[in-house]
C-alpha cells in the first residue's frame, strides 16, 4: 500500500537530511506506531505520504513514495485526498467549516459523495466518536480534546485506504482515547484501512501496533515488530521500561501481559513500602491562592460550578477530568483573564510575589501572581524568531522580578527541548518545541502560582521528565504549581495532588496515589500491573528492587 523507496528529505535551512535513505513498505491493513523523539522527522515521515512533503513544505525529496500505485512526486495532495486522509497535531489548522456537523461533511462534498451516503457517514462518526450531542456546536467553542476528536471524524467520514494520525490522542482523557483508538482498530481489522500513527503517548496505543517505525534521530527508520524494537530502543512506554527493570523476556506490550508476568515481582515488592515517587511539600506550607465560589458560564451554561481550591506553596496539583469538564476555564478564572461570573481569587499572603486578586490588578502584576501556559501555545508566539521570543521574555522578566534574578529563557527552554535554533520562525517548530517554547517564556517571571494546561501535549518521555524536572524545581522554590492534563503517567511521577472536575464539579481532591488508584481510567500503568501495591512509576519499582539487592 505505501512504498518508500531510498527516500531522503533536505531542507533548506539544514546541513542534514531529515530522513536519509529510507526503504520501507507498508503493508494493506497494517497499523504502524511511528516513535521518536521530538524533533526528529515524524511529521516530515507522515507528510511524505500524502505529498505534503516536499510540496507544500519545501525541501527536496530524493527517493521515491508510491501510495496506492500513485508516485507522490507527480500526485499533489489534493489528487491523494482519495486515498489518504490526515489529521494533523493541532485540529484548529485543518478546520473550514463553522459547525461539528459541517465539518464532518465538508471532505465528502469535495469528493462528490451522494448526500444520501454523506447524511448515513455523518451519523455513523458522531456516535462512533462520541459526539452526538455537539452536532451543532460552533468549533471554537469546543475544548481542545473534542477539537480533536471532530477532527479525527472528519477524515473518517471520508472512507480513505489511509489514515495518517499525528499525535491523534494528545488533547484526550484517558476514556476518549480509548474510543478513539478502538475506532481506529475496527477500522484496520474490518475494513483493512492502513494507518501510520505519530504518538508520544506510547502506553496508549502500543497494544494496538502491528509494527513500530523508530526515528533514532540520525535519518533512518528503524522498522520491525513492537516488542524487538522496544527492547533496544531509547524510547519506550512505562510496561516496556518495567518489564526491562524485571528482566521478563518476551517484553510486555500490554497491561495483561505484564500482570501475567509479575507475579514474582508483585511478591518482591510486597515485602517493603514503595519509596516516593517525588519529594513531599512541607507540611506546614502556606497558602499561595485562595479561590471560593468560582462559577464560570458561557452563554447561560455553567462551566464551573462554585469550585473552592486552595493551593500551598511547594505543592504539585493535577487538574484531571473528562474533555470538556471545565478544567480550563478554571484555569483561566484563577489567573484572571478569563470570565469569572462569581466568586472570589487573593494570591497572598504578601511575599517577594505580591499578593491580590490577578483578575483585579495590572498586567505585569498579574504576571508575577499567576502565570499560565494556554493548550494553544501558538497564542502567546508573535515574534519572528525563537531567539526574539526568548529575548522579550527576558527583558519582561527583568521588570516584574522581584527577590531574586530571573534564569535566562534560553536556559529553561534548553532543558525542555535541546537544540533548538535561535533563528528558527516559532510557526515552524514542531508541537512539542511550540509548548517548550511557551513554558520557557512564562517561567521566566517566576510567578508565585504556575498554571499549566496540557503541557505535556506533542512531548516525548524524555521531555516530560525535563518539564517533571523543572516542576520540581519550582516547587523547591515555595511556589504552587497546577497542571491540567490527561496524562496519568505524568501525573504519577509529577503531582502531589489530584484535583479531578466534572460538568464543572470538583468530585475528587486529595493526595496523588489515593486518587489515581481509586478509578481504572487514571491509574497509571504501572499501578495497574502491579496492584493491589501502591506503586505507579518505574522508577519507584526500581529503587525497591536495587534496595533489596534484586535488581535485574
Amino acid at each position: 500500500m505505501i512504498t518508500f523507496d531510498q527516500v531522503s528529505v533536505v531542507y533548506d535551512d539544514t546541513a542534514e537530511p531529515v530522513l536519509r535513505d529510507v526503504d520501507l513498505t507498508v503493508e494493506e491493513g497494517e497499523l504502524c506506531l511511528v516513535t521518536g523523539h521530538t524533533g526528529v522527522g515524524k511529521s516530515t515521515l507522515l507528510g511524505a505520504v500524502n505529498g505534503l512533503v516536499p510540496h507544500f513544505t519545501g525541501g527536496t525529496l530524493f527517493g521515491r513514495v508510491v501510495v496506492d500505485g500513485r508516485d507522490t512526486a507527480g500526485h499533489p495532495p489534493r489528487e491523494l485526498a482519495d486515498v489518504v486522509g490526515v489529521v494533523g497535531q493541532d485540529p484548529l489548522d485543518g478546520f473550514v467549516t463553522d459547525t461539528v456537523e459541517e465539518e464532518l461533511a465538508y471532505a465528502m462534498e469535495q469528493l462528490a459523495v451522494e448526500p444520501s451516503t454523506m447524511r448515513k457517514r455523518v451519523e455513523e462518526t458522531l456516535d462512533l466518536l462520541g459526539l452526538a450531542d455537539l452536532r451543532h456546536r460552533a468549533l471554537y467553542e469546543l475544548s481542545g480534546g473534542q477539537q480533536q476528536r471532530v477532527a479525527i471524524g472528519s477524515v473518517l467520514t471520508a472512507h480513505p485506504r489511509v489514515l495518517v494520525l499525528d499525535e491523534p490522542t494528545s488533547a484526550l482523557d484517558p476514556t476518549a482515547a480509548e474510543e478513539v483508538l478502538a475506532a481506529v482498530t475496527r477500522l484496520v481489522h474490518d475494513l483493512g484501512v492502513t494507518v501510520l500513527v505519530a504518538e508520544h503517548r506510547l502506553e496508549r496505543v502500543v497494544q494496538y501496533a502491528d509494527r513500530v517505525l523508530h526515528l533514532p534521530g540520525d535519518g533512518r527508520v528503524v522498522s520491525g515488530p513492537p516488542a524487538e524494537v522496544f527492547r533496544g530502543s531509547d524510547i519506550a512506554p512505562p510496561v516496556v521500561e518495567l518489564g526491562r527493570a524485571a528482566g521478563w523476556t518476551p517484553l510486555p506490550l500490554s497491561v495483561r501481559d505484564a500482570r501475567r508476568a509479575a507475579v514474582t515481582l508483585r511478591t518482591r515488592l510486597a515485602a517493603q513500602p514503595p519509596p516516593p515517587a517525588r519529594p513531599a511539600p512541607p507540611a506546614d506550607a502556606a497558602t499561595v491562592l485562595a479561590a471560593r465560589g468560582v462559577t464560570v458560564s458561557y452563554r447561560g451554561v455553567p462551566a464551573v460550578r462554585e469550585v473552592a481550591v486552595e493551593l500551598r506553596a511547594g505543592e504539585v496539583t493535577a487538574l484531571m477530568g473528562r474533555n470538556g469538564s471545565g478544567k480550563s476555564s478554571l484555569l483561566w478564572a484563577l489567573q484572571g483573564s478569563g470570565p469569572r461570573q462569581a466568586g472570589s481569587v487573593r494570591v497572598g499572603p504578601a511575599g517577594p510575589g505580591g499578593s491580590g486578586d490577578p483578575g483585579k490588578v495590572p498586567a505585569a502584576e498579574a504576571r508575577r501572581l499567576v502565570g499560565l501556559v494556554p493548550q494553544t501555545a501558538t497564542d502567546l508566539l508573535y515574534l519572528e524568531s525563537v531567539a526574539q521570543e526568548l529575548a522579550q521574555a527576558d527583558r519582561e522578566s527583568a521588570v516584574v522580578a522581584t527577590g531574586r534574578p530571573p534564569v535566562p529563557a534560553r536556559r529553561i527552554l534548553d532543558r525542555l527541548v535541546p537544540g533548538v535554533a535561535d533563528a528558527t520562525h516559532p510557526r515552524d517548530l514542531s508541537e512539542g518545541q511550540k509548548l517548550a517554547l511557551v513554558l520557557a517564556i512564562q517561567l521566566t517571571a517566576a510567578p508565585r502560582v504556575v498554571l499549566l494546561d496540557e503541557p505535556t501535549r506533542g512531548l516525548d518521555y524524555r521531555a516530560k521528565e525535563q518539564l517533571a524536572g523543572i516542576v520540581d524545581g519550582l516547587a523547591r522554590e515555595g511556589r504552587s504549581v497546577v497542571i491540567a492534563t490527561h496524562d496519568v503517567e505524568f501525573v504519577a511521577r509529577a503531582a502531589d495532588r489530584v484535583v479531578v472536575m466534572a460538568e464543572g464539579d470538583v468530585v475528587a481532591d486529595g493526595p496523588t496515589p489515593e486518587v489515581i488508584t481509586a478509578s481504572p481510567v487514571f491509574a497509571p500503568q504501572v499501578a495497574k500491573v502491579v496492584a493491589p501495591l501502591a506503586y505507579l512509576t518505574v522508577g519507584q519499582v526500581a529503587a525497591a528492587l536495587a534496595g533489596a539487592g534484586e535488581a535485574g
